[in-house]
């Protein structure tokens, strides 16, 4: 079948610009084709025609990719957890108040004796440090800030010490913890995350203990023997739970060292108070207790710096913990598997935190961005509503029209049997004054569609019916077959008010202007689904619309309403069929052609939005991929003087791109907050965040005229709509880069606008 036009060509040779509107009988001729003439449709192989789908044989859409991004989600969560778990926000502990303790013969044994303690046997058994020696001891580190700076002023005193390091903080510092070793110094196993023991099952103080091991194997090659328990202090403060803790520990082969002298120098009491907490008393050995890490240690750092000055004085030796008690060193070496095992940890436990402080970097600078480009747009809005409604907005650069020019209305369709009477009657039942025509273009249909527009008998209406081609090839044959050269663009599922064509066409009498975006509404927006989108027309598009005008860089004239001068067509080569989002390819070869794309808020069109998930994603999913087709044909503008690739492609890399493909880390950490840690700051800022929409979701709304009652879904679309809008994203990015040519996306039409 080629193409068809009904009515048929007029015999006369009258030419329609010529003929009045209502005169149903005279028509326009078939126009010769011009070079913006589609190429034939495909021939099967055999010779014999057959319709050729919209992309519909295609390549299946990439599924693989789905897997890699559960793969990433779960790489994301583990490092979450890990980073938690190695900070204590997982399975946090911390100290709680001691119990009344039962009367036990071996608590009170425990409590008298030294600060060392052997836990092996049924009974306790503990040894104290020799005269005029002390075994200076740090804790909680090592921290990349305060342990140099405490190792440097040992190094001067030539003293040694014990460091009880966390796990989490050996696999973070890895340099540091081997330094520790190299300069004579001794390290002892806190545990991994600083738990409370007293408040863990046997199996996580296990692992606390193991994890801190392999840390120190895949580090430094070395396990050690010694064990401090976090919130620990002399035998004295010992309770019955810390009890069956340190027989647990006991149990493993540790030696346990608590403390004499407990400086408390975390609170930060002030240098002469720590040295004072630390100084012993007639010249007995003592176990001092201080800490390298959890805060500012500048105290700590003077504090040890004085303190051994005055132990000098006092002829006492700074040794560690297992030479000053003549045993041999607390660290032995490590078997192979425990090295590697612990390189692997060490590995994901940086990688972990270096994950997490890059992606809260990000997220912070992408929540402000996203704050100022929203802020920016309104004023941009405000801007753009106060000049064209102040009629400055094309104040001098040309005059009206002198009559109403002669207009060619085109509509692509394509199984558009539901809506097509609807949009047909409400381009011929238009108050525009001027001679009009309306190029019904049917593109292979497998309904009535062109049945249906050619039964209507409606004047100045005809109807082409050609091959299936997709909607590019429908656009066309419309311009090809146009009487006139103004040509206003509009989809199968569209109806415009009686005054739309009047605004559309008015800017173009500039003749700078070579395309007018016209303001998409709506018009099924009862449902859920239908407010969603309502409210994202409103804001997301036609308000971003005034700030792309004034800003010179009109990304798009969307297919459901947009006007054309025909020599801007000519002159690009007319619409490509290189993309899925014809009409983003097609706006932005004119951008780059120095034609000006200007938006008129006044030319209103109803759209038939889709009513379900399903159809949704088809529709979003076909809008997406084929902005990634245009802004890739397009990447050469960047580096072109105009305005428009460096503000549009840069602004749709980075708002439509970039950040929602961030989009799931944002919400998989905002979970985790709530669920790990403390949910106020994380619902503070996604409240502020609804706020600010809500704000500017009120102005868009007011600035169409439009009622704000609808915002109440604002809220709810931050769960659903939001999440399958940045799927949509991914899936997209996913079948481009893997090279899969997506096929066209049809959605199913209820015909909202039918009678």
């Amino acid at each position: 079948m080629g193409t068809q036009v009904w009515p048929p060509p007029n015999p006369s040779g009258t030419n329609p610009a010529e003929t009045a509107r209502l005169d149903v009988s005279v028509v326009s001729v078939t126009m010769p084709l011009t070079d913006l003439t589609p190429p034939p449709p495909e021939q099967p192989p055999g010779g014999g025609k057959r319709p050729v789908r919209r992309r519909r044989q295609g390549q299946a859409d990439p599924r693989g990719h789905w897997f890699l991004v559960a793969v990433g989600v779960v790489l994301m969560v583990g490092a979450l957890v890990l980073n938690g778990y190695a900070t204590n926000a997982v399975g946090e502990t911390h100290a709680a108040p001691p119990p009344a303790d039962r009367p036990s013969a071996d608590l009170d044994l425990v409590r008298r004796s030294g600060p060392v303690l052997n836990l092996t046997g049924d009974k306790p058994d503990s040894a104290r440090l020799p005269a005029r020696t002390v075994a200076l001891t740090f804790d909680d580190g090592p921290d990349p800030r305060w342990t140099p700076q405490l190792l440097d002023v040992l190094a001067r005193h030539g003293a040694k010490a014990t460091f009880f390091a966390v796990g989490a903080r050996i696999a973070e510092n890895p340099e540091l913890t081997r330094r520790i070793i190299a300069e004579g110094h001794e390290i002892g196993n806190h545990t991994y995350a600083h738990a409370d023991l007293t408040a863990v099952p046997e199996w996580r103080l296990r692992l606390e203990l193991s994890l801190t091991q392999k840390a120190l194997a895949g580090t430094a090659g070395m396990h050690t023997r010694l064990v401090r328990p976090p919130y620990s202090s002399s035998p004295a403060a010992v309770t019955g739970p810390q009890l069956r803790a340190l027989r647990a520990m006991g149990g493993e082969g540790y030696l346990v060292a608590l403390t004499d002298l407990d400086t408390k120098d975390w609170a930060r009491p002030g240098v002469e108070q720590i040295v004072r907490a630390a100084l012993p008393r007639r010249g007995r050995g003592v176990v001092i207790m201080m800490h390298d890490s959890g805060g500012d240690r500048g105290q700590t750092v003077a504090a040890v710096d004085r303190l051994l000055t005055q132990l000098a004085a006092q002829r006492y030796r700074a040794t560690t913990l297992t030479t000053a008690l003549g045993m041999p060193s607390a660290l032995t070496p490590a078997g192979g598997m425990d090295r590697f095992v612990g390189t692997g940890l060490s590995l994901a436990q940086r990688g972990a935190t270096g994950f997490i402080t890059a992606m809260s970097w990000i997220l912070v600078v992408a929540g402000a961005i996203t704050l100022l480009r929203l802020l920016f747009f309104l004023v941009l809005a405000w801007v753009h509503a106060r000049r064209a409604r102040g009629g400055k907005r094309r104040a001098g650069r040309a005059p009206a029209w002198p009559e109403p020019p002669a207009v060619t209305v085109i509509v692509p369709a394509y199984n558009e049997a539901a809506g097509i009477e609807a949009t047909v009657r409400s381009l011929v039942n238009t108050d525009y004054p001027g001679v009009l025509e309306v190029v019904v273009v049917d593109d292979g249909s497998s309904d009535d569609t062109a049945a249906i527009a050619a039964s209507l008998g409606l004047p100045g209406v005809r109807v082409i019916r050609q091959e299936n081609g997709g909607k590019p090839s429908a656009l066309n044959t419309g311009i090809a077959h146009a009487s006139h050269d103004i040509l206003v663009m509009v989809d199968g599922d569209t109806v415009f008010e009686p005054a739309t064509i009047g605004h559309l066409v008015r800017p173009l009498s500039d003749p700078a202007v070579g395309a007018v975006s016209g303001n998409t509404k709506v018009g099924n927006r009862r449902g859920m689904i239908g407010r969603w989108q309502h409210i994202e027309y409103v804001i997301g598009f036609n308000l971003d619309r005034r700030a792309f005008d004034l800003l010179g860089c009109m990304p798009t004239v969307p297919g459901a309403i947009g006007a054309f001068r025909r020599s801007a067509l000519q002159e690009i080569g007319g619409v490509s069929v290189d993309t899925l989002a014809e009409d983003t390819d097609l706006t932005m070869a004119m951008c780059r052609g120095g034609w000006r794309v200007v938006y008129e808020e006044n030319a209103l069109a109803w759209t038939e939005a889709p009513t379900s998930l399903s159809q949704l994603w088809r529709q979003r999913y076909r809008w997406c991929y084929g902005t990634l087709q245009a802004m890739w044909k397009h990447r050469r503008a960047i580096t072109e003087p105009s305005p428009f690739g460096r503000r549009c492609l840069g602004y749709l890399t980075l708002f439509q791109v970039v950040l929602p493909l961030l989009a799931p880390v944002v919400d998989v950490m905002a979970v985790y907050s709530v669920v790990m840690g403390d949910p106020l700051p994380v619902v503070a800022v996604w409240a502020g965040f609804v706020l600010v929409q809500a704000f500017s979701g009120w102005y868009a709304l007011r600035l169409d005229r439009e009622r704000a009652s609808v915002l109440w879904v604002l809220p709810l679309q931050q769960f659903v709509y939001r999440q399958l809008m940045y799927l949509v994203v991914i899936q997209s990015v996913a079948t481009a880069v893997l090279g899969v040519r997506l096929r066209w996306q049809t959605i199913r039409r209820e015909g909202t606008f039918a009678a």
